[in-house]
């Protein structure tokens, strides 16, 4: 049955583990996502000054993750989570307190912002390269498929249903300590994981700063070479034009076309959150699909044409119709590619590769929300979601053509035992 394939990786005591400090982090970072628009909001501040606050959260990812990659692979991925818990929680915490006793600045809010995106940075290959080292292959697919469907209903729903009405009922400064506190409790599950060796590969030098600068040119050399891989993943940072409209622009889509508040934004993300977990579980219940490079490419391009609803609808309700659809196809593709990573890239390569795949497909994501803001203001709204909605499928078709990724995926069909570059 379906189910009881998407549910198999459960049945390991240290991956539920992992998987509920991932789910606690998953809250933690919806939380933050919405109480930092209304933190912007009650300090005065606009699209451009949210746009400083997601843009230095993002650039905070994208300075960790190659650093963090490297270092998935040379020490035991668990201290680095242990330390990206960490670091989500107390400069959250700190902020917190100010912000309830009223002398919070903006500033400092942004430097948390960017302090979690240093944390991000360090989670993300962490955890990416922990999973298959915990699992039996066959069941990374059902992994990932969990995963998917953890982290739009925790990171779009929980979190933000949490931070709304700690927000409307409070203030944004309860809605800052209640984030913390997710993230503290992430690190006290992280310190029940157990302590693995790291897979290296033989001849590795011997003095840090060589090994660091070494393990960074394996790994991008890997990248260059692999061409599924080099390709997917400049497509994946030509979607800019959907990142920055999306965090900073919905929610003044929402106060100003819609007369929403806080509740109606996070109404919105649980449309996200309920779409990506339908669409993740529906994946993982089945065995990965025989075009799956054509199938994850055409699936997150399918995932952004519902966008287009949100620079034209008047109604909350039709804006979060629009998201379950975008969320069933950007996180359907997201659990492909997962798969995809952790099935054809090697052992001793994964953490650095992960962590390349989030810079490269994230690598303008701090232009994107940077100049979100000025350009909503000055092109409009309407305009800006109808390029965010329609440029995907375009880029996808040139991505396929170009790169020959069909012929790719015929290659090199993944029910074969062994890996393959």
């Amino acid at each position: 049955m379906a189910l009881p394939r998407a549910l198999a990786p459960l049945r390991s005591v240290a991956y539920r583990r992992l998987a509920l400090s991932l789910g606690l982090s998953l809250v933690a970072n919806g939380a933050w996502s919405v109480t930092a628009v209304w933190q912007v909001v009650v300090l005065g501040g606009g699209p451009a000054e949210l746009s400083l606050v997601s843009g230095l959260t993002a650039a905070g990812t994208l300075a960790a993750t190659l650093p963090g990659g490297a270092l998935a692979d040379r020490v035991p991925q668990r201290h680095l989570l242990l330390a990206a818990t960490l670091l989500s929680a107390v400069p959250v915490a700190g902020v917190a307190v100010l912000s309830l006793v009223g002398v919070l600045p903006l500033g400092l809010l942004a430097a948390a912002g960017l302090l979690g995106g240093v944390a991000l940075g360090l989670h993300y290959p962490a955890y990416s390269a922990l999973v298959p080292a915990l699992l039996p292959r066959e069941e990374l697919l059902a992994a990932n498929g969990l995963e998917g469907a953890m982290r739009p209903v925790l990171y779009q729903v929980a979190g933000p249903a949490l931070a709304a009405l700690l927000v409307a009922a409070a203030s944004p400064g309860a809605a800052l300590l209640a984030t913390a506190a997710a993230s503290l409790a992430a690190t006290a599950c992280v310190l029940g994981l157990p302590l693995l060796p790291v897979a290296r590969a033989p001849g590795a030098p011997v003095h840090p700063a060589r090994a660091l600068l070494g393990d960074l040119r394996e790994g991008l050399a890997f990248l260059v070479r692999t061409r599924w891989l080099l390709a997917t993943l400049v497509f994946g940072s030509l979607m800019l034009v959907t990142t920055g409209p999306l965090q900073v622009l919905t929610p003044f889509a929402l106060r100003d076309r819609a007369g929403g508040g806080p509740f109606e934004h996070a109404l919105v993300l649980a449309g996200f959150g309920v779409g990506g977990a339908l669409g993740s579980l529906a994946v993982a219940s089945r065995p990965l699909p025989r075009r799956y490079l054509t199938a994850t490419t055409g699936l997150w391009a399918a995932g952004c044409v519902p966008l287009v609803a949100f620079g034209t609808a008047t109604s909350a309700g039709v804006m979060a119709g629009a998201a379950v659809l975008a969320g069933a196809g950007i996180h359907g593709g997201m659990v492909l590619w997962g798969t995809l990573l952790q099935r054809r890239v090697p052992p001793e390569l994964l953490g650095r590769v992960s962590g390349l795949d989030f810079v490269v497909s994230g690598a303008l994501v701090p232009v994107s929300v940077a100049l979100a803001g000025p350009v909503g203001e000055g092109a409009g709204v309407p305009a800006v979601f109808l390029v965010a909605g329609l440029a995907p499928p375009v880029l996808a078709v040139l991505t396929l053509l170009s790169a020959r990724l069909p012929a790719d995926e015929a290659a090199h069909p993944l029910d074969r035992p062994a890996r393959v570059p």
